[in-house]
Order: C-alpha cells, then sequence, then structure tokens
C-alpha cells in the first residue's frame, strides 16, 4: 500500500509541476511582444540644430570708443573797467548775447564831466598854439626885414613846440577820457550764452574787483576733448596728414549720435603718468545739442576697412591656441578653424586671416557641437551651405 501511494504522489507531482511550466509559457507569450515593442531603437546620427550665417564682405569703419568731455573754444569772465553805480542790467540769465551788444550800464555822469574837462583843456591849448604861430610869423618877417632882433624868433619857434606837446598831451587826455567813459557801457566781447547774474543794479561796481558780471560761454562751434593711447598715434598722425580725421559725438552710453564734426588738435606730448594722448575735435553746434562740461562718447574713425570678412561677434570662440570658429562643410559637418579677429565694430566681427567671403560659420550653439557633428540650421536668415566644396582658405 506503501509503495502505490508514492507512486501516486510523484505522478501528481509531475502533473502540477507541467501546469506550472505551460502557465508561465502561456504568460510569457502574452508580454513578450510588448516588451519587445518598448525596447530603446539604436541611436542615429541626429544633427544638432545651430544658428548659421554666411561670411559677408563689406567695408568696415574702424573707430575708437573713448569718454570725452565737451568744452567751449572761449569762456569770458565779464568785468566793469570802471568804478561807478549799475544802473542797468540789459541781460537775462541763460540768454544767446551777440558780440558788441550791451549787458549793463555804469553811471556815466561822472566821466562825462571828465571828458567835458579834457575838451577844454584841447581848446585852451590850441588856442595858444595858435597865438603863438601867429607870433613867430610876425617875428620871422620882422627879422628878415631887419627890423627886428632874430633871438624872438627863436623864442617863439621853442614856444610852439612846447605848446604842440602840451595839445597833444590834451588830445590823448581826451582820448583817455573818453575811453573810460566808453567803459560805462559793459558789451559782450563774444557771442555766446550768458550765465548767472553776479551783481545787482544799484550796487557800486569796481574795476579792480575780480568779481565779474557775467560769464559768456561760446557755444558754436565747440569742441570735445578725449584722449586717446599712445600706440594708436602713429596711425591718427597718418590718416590725419591726408584729411581731418571724422569724429562723431555720441551719448555717454553710446547709443544716440548727438553731432558729427572733424579732429582740430592733437596734443604735443604723451602723457607719462598714462601713455595717451590728448585730442580734440570741433563740432558745429547750432541747435545747442552739445553743452559745455557735458560728458559724451567720443568716437574716431581711424580709416575704413575695404572689403573686409565680417561674422557676427558670437560665432569667434576663443581657445588655447587662439580665436576660431565652426565653419560649416558641404556635408553639414563642422570643424574648427583658427582665424586672425580684429575689431568688432556694432557688434560685426573683422576676420583678417582664416575665412573667406561665402563660407559659413556657426553663429550660436557652438556649445552643442564638436568636431565632425553634423548640424541643420535653425535662423531662416542663414544661405544654405554650399553643395560644392568649399574654397581654400588664404592664410
Amino acid at each position: 500500500m506503501t509503495q502505490v501511494h508514492s507512486v501516486s504522489s510523484r505522478r501528481r507531482l509531475r502533473i502540477a509541476a507541467l501546469v506550472g511550466v505551460l502557465a508561465v509559457a502561456v504568460v510569457a507569450r502574452q508580454f513578450w511582444p510588448n516588451r519587445a515593442q518598448a525596447a530603446p531603437s539604436a541611436p542615429t546620427d541626429a544633427a544638432v540644430p545651430v544658428t548659421m550665417q554666411q561670411v559677408k564682405q563689406q567695408d568696415l569703419p574702424i573707430w575708437l570708443d573713448q569718454i570725452g568731455n565737451v568744452q567751449p573754444l572761449n569762456t569770458v569772465n565779464v568785468r566793469v573797467r570802471v568804478d561807478g553805480e549799475l544802473q542797468k542790467v540789459l541781460f537775462t540769465e541763460g540768454q544767446m548775447v551777440t558780440a558788441g551788444s550791451q549787458l549793463a550800464q555804469i553811471d556815466p555822469r561822472v566821466y562825462q564831466a571828465q571828458v567835458a574837462q579834457a575838451q577844454a583843456m584841447v581848446a585852451k591849448d590850441q588856442a595858444q598854439l595858435a597865438n603863438l604861430k601867429i607870433n613867430l610869423e610876425r617875428a620871422t618877417k620882422l627879422a628878415d626885414a631887419k627890423a627886428g632882433p632874430t633871438q624872438d624868433v627863436d623864442t617863439f619857434r621853442a614856444q610852439l613846440a612846447a605848446e604842440q606837446a602840451t595839445v597833444q598831451a590834451d588830445q590823448a587826455a581826451l582820448d583817455n577820457a573818453r575811453l573810460q567813459l566808453s567803459f560805462t557801457n559793459v558789451t559782450a566781447p563774444l557771442t555766446g550764452r550768458t550765465g548767472q547774474r553776479l551783481l545787482d543794479v544799484g550796487s557800486i561796481a569796481h574795476g579792480a574787483e575780480a568779481t565779474g558780471l557775467v560769464t559768456i560761454t561760446q557755444m558754436n562751434p565747440i569742441t570735445v576733448a578725449f584722449a586717446v593711447s599712445q600706440d594708436n598715434l602713429a596711425e591718427i598722425l597718418r590718416e590725419n596728414a591726408n584729411q581731418p580725421l571724422q569724429v562723431m559725438a555720441m551719448s555717454r552710453d553710446g547709443q544716440q549720435q548727438i553731432a558729427s564734426g572733424k579732429l582740430s588738435f592733437i596734443d604735443s606730448q604723451v602723457s607719462a603718468a598714462s601713455g595717451e594722448i590728448q585730442l580734440k575735435a570741433q563740432f558745429t553746434n547750432d541747435n545747442g545739442q552739445l553743452w559745455p562740461g557735458e560728458l559724451v562718447s567720443a568716437r574716431l574713425l581711424l580709416h575704413t576697412q575695404h572689403n573686409a570678412a565680417v561674422i557676427p561677434a558670437t560665432a569667434v570662440q576663443e581657445g588655447q591656441k587662439g580665436a576660431y570658429v565652426y565653419v560649416v562643410k558641404a556635408d553639414q559637418t563642422v570643424e574648427p578653424r583658427q582665424v586672425d579677429a580684429a575689431s568688432v565694430v556694432a557688434g560685426q566681427q573683422w576676420i583678417r586671416d582664416g575665412l573667406v567671403p561665402g563660407e559659413t560659420v556657426v553663429v550660436q550653439g557652438q556649445s552643442r557641437i564638436a568636431p565632425g557633428m553634423r548640424v541643420s540650421a535653425v535662423n531662416t536668415e542663414v544661405a544654405t551651405v554650399q553643395a560644392a566644396s568649399n574654397p581654400q582658405v588664404s592664410r
């Protein structure tokens, strides 16, 4: 009985094991296709999207940008030149005045009296001079006729010479009195803008005082003074010898043009302390857009580089060997290329050597690419990469 029971138990175990294997096979068959579909596909050689642009050829102005200070050509502190009461002020603060226009009136009565006195002295001495001439003429006739002494002739001649000198001195005194009288009318020595009035009507003005009546500043033309490095001096002298260099006065942030002028002054010495040389440019200031003392950005046009190869400045990267760019080849793969990068003008980089017009470079997205990778253009402004091989770059 024991043996029969053992055989039956083993048979039941085999049947249970077989059923389990079949169940596992059924479950595996149901889930295997889904798992196969969920498996990742093999990696493909996808193009990296970047911004590209062709190398352009254009005339590129080369500027030097420096902070400058607006300075007037002339600034005059108008002072009274005679003593007296200030009777009239004939200008307002901040007014534009022309050269020779009257600004103020000093009490003229004292000086008018001095002129009258000097005129009287001139008239008196001129009368005496006329009398001496008559006496000299009479004595001369008598001496010639042997009717009078010749000594009288000599005496009258000496007196006449002395009186002529007296009349000249009187005339000089009269001229001086008239000059002092003219100083009672205070006039503008130049055309410009008045500042604050420093004397009030009714105050006593003194010619010896340093305090003036008003300061007049010439507004047109006007200059901008700025300094550049001595490294640029040789080129500035060479270019300026042909014709005065153009200078643009810009707002201090360099965003807005204010005026255009010409280089008018190059200092005779380079500053030993800073290694810079002072320059000045002169501007027409009809609209008063430049104001004395104002800080502006001065842009000096050194020269214009004709037919320069230019690319956006963002295309240039810095590596261990210097500046380089990623060039897009005909098969739309990229290769790094060393370039000689010069000036940047308005976001455009001048490439002296390493690129030729028509080649295409990566402008943005360099961090996502490496040599030999394929790229695709994401910007609409970029021309399509040429199908033919790119021309050789001159080194």
